[in-house]
């Protein structure tokens, strides 16, 4: 845009010069061409900052004679220039002068011909009101309501487009003076909105009832909608007290009038006419009408509570909605109850004299609603027509059964159909109104006993419909039902019929169960249900199989699960589930089963051992088969994190499949990481913690690690798990390749973390030290002065302190030449002493003892400082009765009396390694547990009794002074603190 630019850098624009370039420059960046493409989107950037360049967007999308995707693109152009350049406060804002001529010119004419961009204009123009409506542009809302009162189709519906976008946008602001300011423009133009969607309205239905319907679809019946959208914004968000407003409340009786009206209409139009979609829509949206003002405003409902039921339960649950309630009209007429029936605002409290006035009137109007008839019906209906399985279901059933089965099970249409609504408002109201319910729910079963005649296909589904109905009511049922008894005299014998028109009474049983499972089921059972659950997983229909499958899950998730009563079942289970695994094909399907498998594995452990060769031989050809599905792809991980587990050390036979599936899902350059990196790194962790020892490929993996440690995301702690994994599993190995790289990333990592990733960080370098006493220090010495200086400074976060404390301690104690070097190192860089320095040090470890929580670090600080004795050091005896007071609470943290020798002991020792047996609720320990503990018997904290220590190096200190000098030093010392140190070192 060098050609509108004055020398000086000041910008002018004469628009018809500017607009062919620009023009020119939009054009480029509509090709498919990346070389044209490309330049033109940074130049358009470039000039996105320039003063003009939006009035010059704006002329060039008015322009109806240029090509539509130009203009188009213009218009998005200018609507991301409002969010980043409108706002005063915003950098390279907008003059005021350009924004007040763009406010002028986006409203000069309501006449986009093209439906995509007058949407878009309709959108940016309310961006600019939600800035600017109405202190700096007051003249926005008169002008759309002349507007939409013009007699030229288009304007009109321009204009009134735009109204509803800009009413949906300053409906949305929450801030309290952008309330009043909203409720002050709904309170003037509410009456006239009113009128245009009366207008509109009666327009559309006489155009109908004229037969003229090509014109009520293409013209009234839009406009009707678009009137419609804006009155449910200014209805819902305009007013604080709606129910003291006439109109308002005229506008929502008149709603279920208007409703009866358009669902006329739907009956004489019929279901292939042009208008019934967007006339459904209509229908819809009055529904919706009523809903958000009921969730808005529950009180100023109370007034309509006995129509909408009235409304809602007639359509549908009498004749009255036959032929014309759709089904996504019955669901927000379901909903409609729903909210009514669940509403907290209308339900009194256990002290009725503490409710509220409006809370018990709404609570008489739904009580007198509410009556016995009226709920036996709704039940009845619910359970005897909408629980009913359809013919489209049944079919489906037949075709395409693993189809059906993600369909009942939530698939994505799911959530939007009519049975997953009939079923929760079941729950809804039979949780409500329980105690009328139950009996009428408990006749229909007592009226269902026996099996059924496979030949009367109603009867079956009658009876599938009303067990559902009983698991669906389960907790509200606990004390009303004797499962136990109702399973052995009349469930069980219903899986066993086999005839394959009963099917869903054997699917619908076992589903039973599962629901029960949780709630009422004896332990001593479990048999006799697996028995059957086995039977069924070999049933001739797949629908039933996944069905088992799912209750399996279930009943191996439940907490009174016992091992010892599965095991006798678990080579069967665990042979007929892999080949359902096999044989089904649906994506959500394999990820299903196989959730259940990883269940069953989690729950049984290291006895899946045996049965599991056919799934390890499997899962890589699973594995091939997913490339295009990565939600199978962390099902299978998922599964693979179990059966680690179950294998333990045996694991190590994976890792030709294992370790390249870990390296991919873990790779941040490769695009599946997005989906599988959680799954891949647990896996990851998983697979160190159960192998028996490193090699060169598990060695190799960890090359993914700086790029993951890069990323700070939420997955850093399961990062360092692994890094720490790695320390135990093969210290020497794993450090000689990766320490220079870990400490890079440790370094940049420090410098912006969180104060839970420095400890992080840092129990790492603990953990190096602890395991490699004598090259781990080097190896991360340059971390090491920012600890240091952290404990001089006295770092105000105690977690942080006290792992400051946990790395110097073991330096201290465990390789004290090394820490002389840094301690040299620091005297240097602080410009003080070394003894100093050293003085400062103790003086501050003692101060924050408290700081220390762990026992293991506490006994570390005592060992550490006790470790600077003997020394004729000034400074250390100056600090002696410091030094003291650490050991003393060291040896109440560690020491225990023997009640029958009264003598003391030091509980963390620990003399040789014990295999711990296991009990059945325990889970076996894992390699690295094993590891954990061998390193322990090498750990100073564990191998070196506090009391003996503090005996020795008192008495080296001694030896060294002198008994004169050594008695002036423990008289430094509070004689309460030397009498317990006395007691503590009785019998040496």
């Amino acid at each position: 845009m060098t050609s509108v630019t004055r020398a000086g850098g000041e910008i002018f624009m004469d628009l018809n010069s500017a607009s062919t370039i620009v023009l020119q420059v939009l054009t480029q960046a509509t090709s498919q061409d990346t070389s044209v493409l490309k330049p033109a989107e940074e130049q358009l950037k470039q000039w996105e900052t320039q003063p003009g360049f939006y009035s010059v967007l704006l002329n060039i999308f008015t322009n109806h004679t240029l090509n539509v995707n130009v203009r188009w693109l213009a218009v998005l152009y200018f609507k991301n220039g409002i969010d980043r350049y409108w706002r005063r406060v915003a950098p390279h804002a907008l003059l005021e002068e350009e924004k007040s001529t763009l406010r002028a010119g986006l409203i000069t004419n309501f006449n986009e011909p093209v439906n995509q961009i007058a949407t878009q204009i309709s959108v940016l123009i309310a961006k600019v009101a939600r800035l600017d409506c109405p202190r700096q542009w007051p003249e926005l809302i008169p002008t759309l309501l002349e507007s939409v009162k013009v007699q030229d189709d288009l304007r009109q519906h321009r204009a009134l487009l735009t109204f509803y976008h800009v009413t949906k946008t300053l409906a949305s602001k929450r801030l309290a003076a952008d309330r009043k300011l909203f409720y002050d423009l709904a309170s003037g133009i509410y009456s006239f909105a009113c009128s245009l969607w009366n207008h509109h309205t009666d327009t559309f239905l006489q155009q109908i009832f004229m037969g003229d319907e090509a014109a009520a679809a293409t013209n009234s019946l839009e406009r009707t909608l678009l009137s419609l959208k804006v009155l449910r914004k200014l209805t819902v968000h305009g007013f604080v007290e709606p129910h003291r407003n006439v109109e308002v409340m005229g506008f929502l009786h008149a709603v279920f009038e208007r409703l009866k009206q358009f669902l006329d209409c739907s009956r004489r139009i019929g279901t292939e006419n042009v208008c019934r979609d967007r006339l459904e829509k209509t229908i819809i949206l009055f529904t919706k009408v009523l809903l958000d003002f009921l969730d808005q405003h529950p009180f100023s409902f109370t007034s309509l509570i006995q129509r909408s039921l009235e409304f809602a339960v007639s359509y549908v649950f009498t004749e009255a909605g036959e032929g014309v309630a759709f089904e996504r009209f019955i669901v927000q007429c379901m909903n409609l109850i729903k909210m009514i029936v669940k509403n907290y605002a209308y339900k009194p409290s256990k002290h009725v004299e503490d409710s509220s006035p409006e809370t018990l009137e709404a609570h008489k109007i739904k009580t007198s609603f509410f009556t016995y008839p009226t709920l036996t019906e709704i039940c009845r209906r619910l359970v005897t027509h909408y629980f009913l399985l359809t013919e489209e279901e049944l079919t489906m059933w037949e075709e395409d059964p693993e189809g059906f089965t993600v369909e009942e099970t939530g698939g994505d249409s799911w959530k939007y159909s009519l049975r997953p609504c009939t079923e929760v408002l079941f729950i809804d109201i039979f949780h409500e109104y329980n105690q009328t319910l139950t009996p009428v729910l408990l006749e229909m079963v007592h009226n269902l006993q026996g099996p059924t005649n496979v030949e009367d296909t109603n009867a079956l589904l009658i009876k599938d419909a009303v067990y559902n109905a009983v698991g669906l009511a389960a907790y509200e049922l606990f004390d009303s039902v004797d499962f136990d008894l109702w399973f052995k005299n009349q469930l069980l014998a219903e899986l066993q019929v086999s005839h394959n028109r009963y099917k869903p009474i054997r699917r619908r049983v076992i589903w039973l169960i599962g629901q029960w499972i949780s709630v009422k089921f004896k332990s001593d059972l479990r048999p006799m249900l697996y028995e059957a659950i086995r039977n069924l997983l070999q049933d001739q229909d797949l629908v039933v199989r996944i069905e088992t499958a799912t209750t399996l899950k279930l009943t191996v998730d439940d907490f009174e699960f016992r091992t010892d009563q599965f095991l006798p079942y678990l080579e069967f289970m665990f042979t007929l589930l892999f080949q359902l695994l096999q044989e089904v094909t649906e994506c959500d399907t394999k990820m299903h089963v196989l959730h259940v498998l990883s269940c069953v594995i989690e729950r049984v452990n290291i006895q899946i051992r045996p049965y599991v060769g056919c799934l390890v031989q499997y899962l890589p050809l699973l594995w091939k088969q997913s490339e295009e599905h990565n939600m199978l792809r962390c099902a299978i991980l998922t599964t693979l994190i179990h059966l680690i587990q179950g294998l333990g050390a045996d694991s190590k036979n994976l890792y030709p499949f294992l370790l390249p599936i870990i390296q991919l899902s873990t790779d941040v350059s490769q695009p599946p990481h997005v989906y599988l990196l959680e799954d891949g790194l647990e896996l990851w962790l998983v697979t160190l913690e159960n192998s028996p020892c490193v090699t060169p490929e598990l060695l190799r993996i960890f090359q993914n690690m700086s790029a993951l440690l890069e990323l700070s995301s939420e997955n850093l702690r399961t990062c360092f798990k692994i890094i720490n994994a790695y320390i135990f599993l093969s210290s020497s190995e794993f450090l000689q390749v990766y320490s220079g790289d870990l400490c890079r990333s440790f370094c940049e990592l420090l410098k912006d973390i969180t104060t839970e990733g420095q400890v992080q960080v840092l129990k790492v370098v603990e953990n190096v030290l602890k395991v490699n006493p004598t090259l781990g220090p080097q190896m991360f010495q340059p971390l090491l002065p920012s600890v240091f200086r952290g404990i001089i400074d006295g770092e105000r976060y105690p977690v942080v302190m006290s792992t400051y404390l946990g790395v110097i301690g073991r330096v201290l104690l465990q390789n004290a030449s090394f820490f002389s070097m840094l301690l040299s190192q620091m005297a240097c860089e602080c410009g003080q002493e070394m003894d100093q320095l050293l003085g400062n040090m103790i003086e501050m470890w003692v101060d924050r003892m408290d700081n220390i929580t762990q026992p293991e670090r506490r006994k570390l600080s005592a060992l550490a400082l006790l470790s600077l004795l003997p020394s004729d050091n000034s400074v250390i005896q100056d600090k002696f009765c410091g030094i003291i007071n650490v050991s003393l609470e060291g040896l109440h943290d560690v020491m225990t009396e023997d009640a029958e020798t009264r003598t003391y002991k030091d509980c963390m020792l620990m003399s040789h390694f014990e295999e711990h047996k296991v009990t059945e609720d325990e889970e076996p320990p894992t390699e690295q547990d094993k590891r954990k503990k061998m390193l322990a018997l090498k750990d100073p904290v564990h191998t070196v009794s506090l009391q003996q220590f503090v005996y020795e190096k008192l008495k080296a200190q001694q030896e060294l002074l002198g008994e004169q000098a050594f008695q002036a030093l423990m008289e430094t010392v509070d004689t309460e603190i030397v009498t317990q140190l006395q007691e503590f070192l009785q019998g040496f």
